[in-house]
C-alpha cells in the first residue's frame, strides 16, 4: 500500500469518526430537546396570541416553561404574574424592550460552530435589522425612549464564574443605525486619572433618561468597578469598586447590582446602591445571583435564579428594593423580564 493511498484511507477514515460523532451530538441534543418541549403536568398555561411592545400593564420575559412556546417571548398581566401566558412565536436566549423597542439576541447550536445574532425589533416583535454576535449572548438592555440599545456577549469562557472569560459589548443608535461594536474604545477615567489597560471588558450596561448617560461593569487587574459613562462623549468614569450587572432605578437615583461576597468565589449577592451618597443597602434575597436585576417599578427588584432540580430552566423572584421583605416567585420557568 503506497504512503499517499495509506493517508487517504487515514482520512477518510476520520471523517468518518468525526461524522458519527457528530450525529451523536444532533441526536442526543434532539432527544433532549423533544422532552423540553413537551408540556408538563401542573405547568403555566402558555397559549399562542397577538404580542405587542405597546401594550401596558403587560410584564414581557423569554418563557422557559416546558412545552412548545418553551424560550419564546411571551407576557402576563403585571396584577396577574400567575395567570395565563400569552406567547408569540419569536424565540431569544435574552430578550428586552423598552418605548415600543425590543432586542433580541438568539443562539443556535450546531455540530461544528455556534451561530449568534441579536435583532432589533419594533413594537410588534418584527424584526428591524439584523446584526452577527461575536459570542454567546450574555445581557440585553433598551434605553427607556428606546433610541438605544445594548448588548454583551461572552467572546471566551462561558460565564462570569469561568476563570478565564471575555466579554464585548455594543450599542446601537436606532435612530442612526450607528453602531458601536465595542465600549472598549471609549476613554476610561480610573480614580481620577486616565486609565489604559490591555485586559479592560466591560458587560451589563443600563441606561438613563438622558439618551446619554449609562452605567455599566468595567473589569480590570481582577477588580469590577461600576463606571458611569456618556456616549456622545465616548467616555467612562469608574464609581465604586465590586459591582457587576448594575440596573439603573426607574427614578434615576439607585442601581441595583450583584455583588461578589467573597474573593475569587461563584457567590453573588444583589444590593442596591444610592448614587448620591453611594450607600449600598444589601437586599433580602439570600441566593447567589448571577443575572441583571430589573426594576419592575421604584421599590421592586426581579430576577432570575435557576430552578430547583431542572438543569437549564430558571425562575423569576422579586423583592423590595430597600432592603426589607423576603423575596417571593414572580413568575416559575421564566428569564429576561422586561416591564412594560
Amino acid at each position: 500500500m503506497t504512503s499517499t493511498r495509506r493517508r487517504l484511507l487515514v482520512l477518510v477514515a476520520a471523517v468518518l469518526v468525526l461524522a458519527g460523532v457528530g450525529t451523536g451530538v444532533v441526536l442526543h441534543a434532539a432527544a433532549r430537546a423533544d422532552r423540553q418541549n413537551r408540556p408538563q403536568a401542573g405547568g403555566p398555561a402558555v397559549d399562542d396570541g397577538k404580542l405587542t411592545l405597546r401594550q401596558k400593564q403587560r410584564l414581557v420575559f423569554v418563557n422557559g416553561a416546558a412545552g412548545p412556546h418553551r424560550t419564546a417571548v411571551a407576557s402576563v398581566a403585571s396584577a396577574d404574574p400567575k395567570g395565563r401566558r400569552t406567547a408569540s412565536d419569536l424565540k431569544c436566549a435574552r430578550f428586552y424592550a423598552a418605548a415600543g423597542t425590543g432586542v433580541c439576541l438568539q443562539s443556535t447550536t450546531g455540530v461544528l460552530k455556534q451561530s449568534n445574532r441579536a435583532l432589533l425589533l419594533d413594537a410588534n416583535l418584527s424584526t428591524r435589522h439584523t446584526f452577527a454576535l461575536a459570542g454567546t449572548p450574555s445581557r440585553a438592555r433598551v434605553s427607556p425612549s428606546g433610541r438605544f440599545v445594548a448588548w454583551t456577549v461572552f467572546v471566551s469562557g462561558e460565564s462570569y464564574s469561568s476563570a478565564f472569560f471575555s466579554t464585548r459589548t455594543s450599542v446601537l443608535d436606532t435612530r442612526t443605525m450607528k453602531l458601536t461594536p465595542s465600549l472598549e474604545t471609549f476613554s476610561v477615567v480610573k480614580d481620577g486619572k486616565p486609565y489604559h489597560a490591555s485586559d479592560i471588558n466591560f458587560w451589563g450596561v443600563t441606561f438613563a433618561s438622558d439618551d446619554d448617560t449609562f452605567y455599566a461593569t468595567l473589569n480590570t487587574a481582577n477588580k469590577t468597578y461600576l463606571v458611569r459613562g456618556s456616549l456622545s462623549r465616548r467616555t467612562v468614569t469608574t464609581l465604586v469598586e465590586n459591582v457587576e450587572c448594575p440596573s439603573l432605578s426607574p427614578d434615576g437615583t439607585r442601581v441595583a447590582f450583584k455583588k461578589r461576597i467573597l474573593s475569587r468565589t461563584d457567590l453573588w449577592h444583589e444590593y442596591v446602591l444610592d448614587l448620591r451618597t453611594l450607600k449600598e443597602t444589601p437586599l433580602a434575597e439570600r441566593h447567589s445571583v448571577d443575572d441583571q436585576a430589573t426594576w419592575l417599578d421604584d421599590h421592586t427588584v426581579a430576577y432570575a435564579l435557576p430552578t430547583d432540580g431542572k438543569v437549564g430552566t430558571s425562575d423569576l423572584w422579586s423583592v423590595p428594593a430597600d432592603g426589607t421583605g423576603t423575596p417571593r416567585l414572580l413568575l416559575a420557568g421564566a428569564s429576561s423580564p422586561a416591564p412594560l
